[in-house]
Order: C-alpha cells, then structure tokens, then sequence
C-alpha cells in the first residue's frame, strides 16, 4: 500500500509538473479568443440565466454577439440561439414566456422577439422582429405587466413621424453636399459629428396591436449619452409610469446635470422629481411601486463627483440620500425583494465590493470583497446574480446566496478551460506614503515563470480619468497581464485623483495635475524598486492613455528616470485641448474656469512649456476621431519631439476614438507599443 501510495503521489507531482510546463505566456491571440460575457437575465421560475457573449474573430476584424443560456445553479452554458446574426441584450417577460433581444440581422438593429419554453430552456418557433423604425431600436426593456416594449431610437426631435425621419436620412444620403452648420456647442462628441438627432425613448405594445409612439419628443436626449453601464431608465412595477434620465440644460457642453423625470407610459407631460444641481441618472422603482432609487452628485459640473444613492417617496414626493455617510461613489445596485434593503456594489482599494443597505441605516454592509457589477435578483429574492472580473479572468456571472451569506460561486465558465492553458501571475497589492504624507496604493504584477534571481525591466503604466483606478479588475484595452507577458514586471499606482479612497483623495487632483499626481507616482516607483529587487531600474518604461497620456506628457519634462515613454492619447497643450474638446465641464472644472479666467492654472500645467527639456525616447499614439482630447494633441506632441531631435514615433489611427476598438487596430497597437518599450528596455 505504501508504494501504490508513492506512486500515486508520484504521478500527480508529475501532472502538476507537466500542466505547469504546458501552460503558456499570454498573448493577444489569447485574448481575442476569450468571450466576453455580457450582463445576467434569471429567468422568473429560477431556472435559468440568460446572457449575450461576444465573440472575436481577428481575421475578419469584427465581434459578433450571440445570445447564450445556463442552468441558475451554475453548469455548462450553451448558445440559446444558433442564428449567425449579431444577437444581444436579452429581457425575458415576467411570465417568462418570450423574450426580446437586439438583432443586426437588419440594419439599423431592430429589436425581436421570441417565444421561450423555460422547461426545456429554449426558443420555440421562429423569431419575429418587433421594430421596424428606419431609426432603428435598442435598449428594449419590458413593462412589468408585459403589455408594453420601452426602448430607445434616435430621431430627428422635429420630425412628427418615421416617414418624416426616414425622408431626411434619405436626403442626407443622396446629398452631394456633406458640409454642416453648427448653431451651439456639443456638435460632436466621444467620436461622432451630431446628425441633429435625438435619442428618445419609445414605446410598443409587446403584442404589435398598437403602433410605436414617442414617449419624450422634443430637442434633448433621453437617454443621455453614457459609455455603457446600466439602463437610465426604468418602467413602474404597475406599468403605467416611466422613469427617465435627461439633461435639459441650454448649454450641454458645459452640464452634467442630469435629471430624473416621470412620464405616463401611454403618453403624455414629463415631470421633474430630482433636484441636485449635479447628475441624477439610473432610476430604479422599488418592487412595491412605493419608492424610486437613483445615483446622485451633489455637483454641477463635476463628472467625478461622488455618486449617492437618493431615494424618493412616490407618495409624498419627497427624497432623501440614503449613502450620506459612505465616503465612496455607489455603482450597480438593485432592490431587493422586500422594498427595504438595496445592495450595490462601490470601488475600494482596487476591488468593487458588494454592499448591503437597509433603509434607514447610515452605513451600509459588506457583503463580498470581489470586482462586480450588473448586480441583479432572482425571483424571490435568495440569489444575486452579479458579472465579476479580476486581473486573471474577464467577466463571468456569479451568484451570491443572501440568504445563506456565503461567498459567491460561479454560474458560467465560458473562459475556464481557455484561461487554464495561460501562465499568469496574481495582482500583488502594496502601500507607502505619497504626497503630503498620505497612504497611497499600487500595485505589481510579475512575469510569467518568474525567477527571483534574475532582474527584470519594468513597465511602469498610468491610468486615465484622472479620476480612474487600477485594480483587480480586466481590461482588454490596457491589460497589465499581457504588458508582463514577455518577461516584464508591471507597476501601477493609485495617485492623488483616483476612485476607491475617499472623495477627498479623489479631489486631490482637481487644479494639481502635475503636482501631487506626479509626486505620488515618482514615490511609488521608487518605493516598488527598494522592495522589489528584481527590478531592474535601469530599464523602465512608462505608459500612459487619456490622463495617463497627459502624465506621460508631464514626465517628459520633469524627469529623465525613463529608458522610454508611451503616450496614448494625452493633453500636450492645455489651452488648445480646451478649445478642441467637446465634455467642457471637464476642463473647466479640474482647471478651475475657462482660459481666459483662469490662465495661469492653464499654464502651470501645461507639459508644451516644458518642451525644451524633453529627451526621452517618446512614441505617440492618437486617433483621428478622438474628439474627448483632439488628435491635434498628439500631432502637437509628436511635432515637437522631432524638432528638438527626441527619438519618436508616432502610432495614427485613422478610424479609431479615444480608445482602439477593432480587433486588428488593437493587435497592432499592441505589438507597436511592445516593440518600442523592448527596442529602449531589453
């Protein structure tokens, strides 16, 4: 027994041995393969979780999602449906008998309709599209009594009808003439031009009995513009009302003041229930119709201000933030069951942690410490159903049991098998003291196969926002595994500015972006290179996009620490990306006021005055339809290195924003930006 005991042994050493040979550094190849799991849908008997799953396929430079199924307990999941078209957002009817889903089978994306059998969890007969408005639909919710469809479009505000819209798309396109004329600001933002169109939202009898009508006509957006997240909407457990997010200032460009408003779902005068000068967005109707939740900011103007969660009495029209006293910005939340309590999740140290918040009580609970978001119940209020992501996977679903208050388990393992065969290293946390001797994060993440005798280059990379964070979370765009993949050690730090340590540490960057920011990060490095001995400090790079790209910027005048410098995106010249950028409240609020009433703050951090001292190795990167910092800015930046004889080059992306989206774009902006670092590094 002894020997069989030893050879047992024996050969499981051998397996681990072998599976640990057999795994491999990341690539980009990996990543593209990976699915990205999309937000939960628990069918209403418990059953089921329906999700849409995006695919990449490198070669033909496209993502196609597709609509999926899997069983609530957690097992494998499957596709629901085997149709070739770009299939997402599922919304089942609270009988659970059909679902509705967004569909690119035409174009503009309508949205469709299906018939679903929960016992054998799936379509029955063929599907049928809903929509037919040449604007196209999207965002399409149901009403609680499943007699009606809400969902979004964009329209011209002056038009009375679809035949109206779609006689003006009709001679925009045969026009030979492209030319626009502006009459207020805001006329382009993220990476379009306006077309003059609004999104309002509409709505459609569930059955086709009654046509489509407009539910917030006129010159303002409903919903406003958002990067993805949650619907700014929602419908009243009754059917009746909706609740709807707009900003209805003069001067968009300049607002951030969102409002919440109600609107009859059969029509009618919208009335306003918010009442903070700052964001108000995301209501949510309590399951008994008394109460509506929503995310608030007590600041006009200030995009980053901290998000508190309101709740309004429908009754007596009166509201109350329910988060006073929690120094951090409430993110995905959802009522439970019993009208009382909200869960939601809020960044923390590099983590997004559910909480627990009874009605009443000045601070809430946690529940779990992981990354989650899409926070959703099931029916009858025993399972949260969340997405969670870390540093070493993207999004899966999970599910926590309240009741139980156990730790979370998974529910879909799309990526398991593919990320088992990849060789990556866990986030390793640390802390020292930064500008004015407050507590500062960072973080390491060490190569593949690691060796502790050896000495590594670093990859020193700078998030954006300024109000961002690193942390245990994934990125596709920016991901600090595949930075350390061939044989880099990553270090990141949370400077003065970012989210996750309180309001006051958020706001230490507002009127200071190179001041304290930049201190913190120089300490931190320095920090990380007397800790980590296995940094080579004598081959570091730098890395930066957005403010990222602006501290890159800044370093380029202010140190020479740097074998090479990254930037992405970035401020060179803080007065001319005033007048090219579109979201002023931005500008005006971190620099305190427009150029001409608050120059010198311009000035003082602005990294073009320094450029007489520029002389590390710098690659540019920008794009042409970058409209939240011009591609004027990189072209500015990449002018001047070459005049003052600075090594330089520069990465144009024609057809890509602030951020490099399509798959080719970002294998190659991978692979260029690897390259330089290696070129000056190794």
């Amino acid at each position: 027994m002894k020997l069989k005991s030893f050879l047992v042994a024996l050969l499981v050493c051998h397996a681990v041995i072998v599976s640990a040979q057999e795994k491999h550094p990341f690539t980009f190849e990996d990543m593209m393969s990976l699915k990205r799991v999309g937000e939960p849908m628990p069918t209403p008997d418990g059953k089921w979780v329906l999700f849409a799953a995006e695919d990449v396929d490198l070669k033909e430079n496209k993502k196609t999602s597709h609509l999926w199924i899997v069983p609530a307990a957690g097992s494998d999941a499957r596709r629901l449906s085997q149709t070739p078209n770009d299939e997402s957002r599922p919304r089942i009817s609270s009988d659970g008998k059909r679902l509705i889903f967004i569909s690119k089978a035409t174009d503009p994306a309508q949205i469709w309709i299906a018939d679903f059998d929960s016992t054998a969890g799936k379509l029955t007969g063929a599907s049928r599209q809903l929509t037919t408005l040449s604007s196209g639909g999207d965002g399409g919710i149901w009403a609680p009594d499943d007699k009606n469809i809400v969902f979004t479009s964009s329209v011209y505000p002056d038009c009375p009808d679809d035949t109206c819209n779609q006689q003006r798309d009709e001679e925009l396109r045969k026009s030979k003439v492209k030319a626009k004329i502006f009459t207020r600001l805001f006329y382009r933002h993220w990476k379009d031009f306006t077309e003059f169109k609004r999104s309002h939202l509409i709505v459609v009898s569930a059955d086709g009995s009654a046509p489509a009508r407009d539910l917030t006509p006129g010159d303002h957006d409903v919903p406003p513009f958002s990067l993805g997240g949650a619907d700014m909407y929602d419908i009243s457990p009754d059917g009746q009302e909706v609740a709807y997010t707009s900003n209805i200032d003069e001067v968009e460009a300049t607002s951030t003041n969102n409002e919440i408003f109600l609107v009859p779902i059969g029509g009618g005068t919208a009335k306003k229930i918010s009442t903070s000068p700052g964001s108000d967005s995301i209501p949510r109707y309590s399951p008994d119709g008394k109460s509506i939740a929503w995310r608030s900011q007590a600041r006009g103007g200030y995009e980053s201000d901290r998000f508190t969660l309101t709740v309004y009495d429908r009754a007596s029209e009166k509201s109350q933030i329910a988060t006073q006293d929690f120094d951090r910005s409430v993110g995905s939340f959802v009522w439970a069951p019993d009208s009382k309590t909200v869960y939601f999740s809020a960044e923390d140290h590099g983590e997004a942690p559910i909480y627990r918040l009874s009605l009443g009580q000045k601070q809430p609970a946690e529940v779990a410490r992981l990354h989650a978001d899409d926070l959703i119940f099931g029916p009858e209020g025993k399972f949260l159903y969340l997405t969670r992501n870390s540093i070493q996977s993207p999004n899966e679903i999970w599910r926590l049991d309240v009741a139980q208050q156990s730790e979370p388990t998974a529910v879909t393992h799309l990526n398991d098998q593919a990320l088992s065969r990849i060789a990556m290293q866990p986030l390793e946390p640390f802390a020292f003291k930064g500008a004015e001797n407050a507590e500062v994060q960072g973080f390491l993440v060490r190569p593949p196969n690691f060796d502790k005798q050896k000495k590594y280059p670093a990859k020193f990379l700078i998030h954006g926002g300024p109000e961002g964070a690193w942390g245990d979370d994934w990125s596709y765009r920016w991901d600090p595994e595949l930075f350390a993949a061939n044989g880099y050690v990553v270090v990141m730090i949370n400077p003065h500015g970012s989210t996750g340590y309180g309001q006051k540490f958020t706001e230490g960057v507002v009127g200071d972006w190179g001041g304290k920011p930049f201190a913190d990060l120089m300490k931190g490095l320095d920090y990380a290179e007397k800790t980590y001995p296995f940094i080579d400090k004598d081959r570091e790079a730098a890395l930066g996009a957005s403010y990222g790209g602006y501290m890159i910027n800044w370093i380029l005048g202010h140190t020479t620490r740097f074998k090479c410098l990254v930037s992405h995106d970035g401020m060179f010249n803080t007065e001319s990306a005033f007048g090219t950028t579109e979201e002023l409240w931005f500008p005006e609020w971190e620099f305190r006021g427009p150029p001409w009433k608050s120059r010198e703050l311009y000035r003082k951090w602005s990294p073009h005055l320094s450029a007489e001292k520029f002389k590390t190795p710098t690659l540019v990167v920008h794009g042409q339809l970058d409209y939240r910092l011009d591609v004027s800015e990189g072209f500015q930046l990449f002018t001047t290195l070459q005049r003052r004889g600075v090594p330089s080059e520069m990465l144009y992306f024609p057809d890509e924003g602030h951020w490099v989206l399509k798959p080719q774009n970002a294998q190659l902006w991978y692979k260029t930006v690897n390259a330089w670092v290696d070129r000056w590094t190794k």
